[in-house]
């Protein structure tokens, strides 16, 4: 599933800017999971949330959280299953809150200042060991 899920991302053209391996704790996946405090299912998805390990990715493209949206497909399980069965399942907002709760020390205004016409043009290569797209040009790197 780990690998199937990368080649999603990459077949649908999304970039990997950062990406990491974390262990929420109760209190971070609380504090993640906010926005969803008083929904039936919020108890059920922060254990969830807190059993194991999660992969998280920074991730870029032109129009990503639409392009994200379509591919995650009905946010309600089971109507995804009948009516989008192949979709693994948010506003810039949202996107923005979670890269400063998940990569706190990530700065999102630099990155779209400095390294995002890289990676609109396409100037970024793939790191598969990290699977995180690195730029071509390392004059426009810049620390993160």
């Amino acid at each position: 599933m780990f690998q199937n899920i990368r080649d999603i991302i990459l077949a649908n053209r999304f970039y990997v800017v950062q990406t990491t391996s974390i262990k929420f704790s109760q209190e971070s996946a609380r504090t993640f999971y906010q926005e969803h405090k008083n929904k039936f299912f919020y108890h059920r998805l922060v254990s969830f949330m807190t059993s194991g390990s999660v992969d998280v990715h920074i991730l870029a493209r032109e129009d990503a959280v639409t392009a994200w949206r379509v591919l995650m497909g009905p946010t309600k399980v089971y109507q995804a299953q009948f009516s989008d069965p192949n979709t693994i399942r948010d506003s810039p907002e949202s996107a923005a809150r979670e890269i400063a709760l998940l990569f706190p020390t990530f700065d999102l205004h630099v990155w779209s200042q400095y390294q995002e016409p890289s990676f609109r043009d396409g100037k970024v290569e793939l790191c598969l060991n990290t699977f995180v797209h690195k730029l071509l040009d390392t004059a426009r790197t810049i620390k993160n």
